[in-house]
């Protein structure tokens, strides 16, 4: 019965040890990061602005932080921005009816250990590389969101 019982007790606990660090962004293909020395809240605000001064707009924002913090959990600032415009979705409709789903592109801040933070999206390019008829428009947003990320972390 000792036995029974101690192995239903195993069987019960989680099969991996739960680690309630965040992990680091690693460089993946595709994928542009800009680390800086601005703390989280500017950089998002920085980041903000910039889509606007380059002609997108803000269309989506979340992150889990202050779901976290309500929760009791402390995580590092984190938010994804949903940027695109109207004209650059219709260009994209007419082209790959399809491509939308990767419509709004995101932008990715992210708090880094030492206060900083990072901003960090995949290139539209590689993004929407699956569809041939839409290139032309992920080279021209390549360019918006350099353009964009130089904005946010210009000194």
């Amino acid at each position: 019965m000792l036995r029974y019982f101690l192995a239903l007790i195993l069987l019960s606990l989680p099969a991996t040890a739960q680690d309630d660090a965040i992990a680091d962004l690693s460089t993946l293909p595709g994928w542009e990061m800009h680390v800086t020395s601005y703390d989280f809240e500017t950089l998002v605000a920085r980041t903000r602005d910039a889509v606007g001064a380059n002609g997108l707009a803000v269309v989506t924002q979340a992150g889990p932080t202050g779901a976290a913090a309500r929760r009791g959990i402390e995580i590092p600032g984190n938010r994804v921005i949903g940027a695109f415009n109207n004209d650059f979705a219709v260009r994209l409709l007419r082209l790959s009816t399809e491509a939308m789903i990767h419509a709004p592109i995101r932008l990715y801040v992210t708090e880094n250990a030492d206060g900083t933070a990072t901003l960090s999206y995949i290139a539209p390019s590689s993004i929407l590389a699956p569809y041939a008829a839409a290139s032309d428009v992920a080279s021209e947003l390549d360019d918006v969101f350099a353009a964009i990320a130089q904005d946010a972390i210009a000194r």
